[in-house]
């Protein structure tokens, strides 16, 4: 464990910020909760014992551990609480005047030495750090949903982070499990976003093409790339595979790849009609009780092998 860091805080009661909290509080870290509405603190204890559940369950962690785990994590409607903490993770909604607000009422509440980190997924840390007095110890802590099957977590400094913040916040993200990659500089989506906005712009490409279903596309990645991924990144595989022939193929087939932004129209035509996926039940599937189940097993699989 970060020596330096024994008080976590986390402002915003959604997935993310449940989700970071409950790993937090798993590797033996007091975890502070915020959120102004009491309605939404009230979810936190069951959020956090849900993917505590999904952990037992899998075989990960005992019931003694996640009692104890459960019990490390506070909730707190007074944002002061916060003075308390060497390490505040933000994960609010994706609205900058929000977070500007926060970062401004946080300014003013931090220890001098705390650090405070942004879990977005698209704002760069240069655009947050506006309204902080001590952009120095700010960066991004960019986790992926959930914390406790994805490990990575994106570390995004700014262009006034201090080193030793960057450094201190790659230690932490080790220590409570994770594992840390940072960026040499903020670029929007980062890398992992990235990537995976390329995959899904090439997969609408080929559904729009009429070559083949969502269904097919998404078996094709499962029993392919899906598994090699896990084991070798794409420069590996192409190494593996050697890049004279990975020169040929690209020459051939990188012409033909989607380049427009034309294919959101797929998406889209979805999201009108209300079709937004498994929370309305239908998106490019009809997600009954039966696909969440399959779903659910293969998440535990997942769980039980990592």
């Amino acid at each position: 464990m970060d020596s330096t860091v024994t008080v976590v805080g986390v402002v915003g009661t959604g997935l993310m910020g449940v989700g970071i909290a409950t790993q937090c509080a798993l590797h033996g870290l007091r975890t502070i909760v915020h959120d102004v509405d009491p309605a939404r603190l009230g979810t936190v204890a069951a959020k956090a014992g849900a993917v505590l559940d999904e952990l037992v369950d899998a075989g990960r962690i005992d019931t003694a551990t996640r009692a104890a785990a459960l019990a490390r994590i506070e909730t707190e409607s007074r944002l002061n609480v916060m003075a308390q903490a060497q390490f505040v993770f933000e994960a609010v909604p994706e609205v900058l005047d929000l977070k500007h607000r926060l970062y401004t009422q946080l300014g003013a509440v931090l220890a001098p030495d705390a650090i405070l980190a942004s879990n977005t997924s698209g704002f760069e840390p240069d655009l947050l750090a506006g309204p902080l007095p001590a952009p120095e110890r700010f960066l991004i802590a960019h986790f992926w949903n959930p914390p406790h099957m994805i490990p990575l977590v994106e570390v995004v400094p700014g262009r006034a982070t201090a080193p030793e913040v960057t450094a201190r916040a790659e230690a932490l993200m080790s220590a409570i499990g994770m594992e840390p990659v940072v960026l040499a500089k903020a670029i929007p989506g980062f890398v992992g976003n990235r990537l995976q906005f390329a995959v899904l712009r090439e997969a609408l490409n080929i559904v729009r093409s009429g070559a083949a279903s969502p269904a097919v596309v998404d078996r094709v990645m499962k029993a392919s790339l899906g598994r090699r991924w896990g084991i070798v990144g794409p420069f590996e595989s192409a190494d593996m595979g050697g890049l004279d022939t990975f020169v040929d193929i690209a020459s051939h087939l990188m012409p033909t790849l989607a380049k427009d932004e034309g294919v959101i129209d797929l998406l889209r035509e979805q999201a009108d009609a209300g079709r937004v996926g498994v929370r309305s039940g239908a998106g490019f599937y009809d997600w009954d009780e039966a696909h969440l189940a399959d779903v659910k097993a293969a998440r535990r699989k997942l769980i039980a092998g990592g």
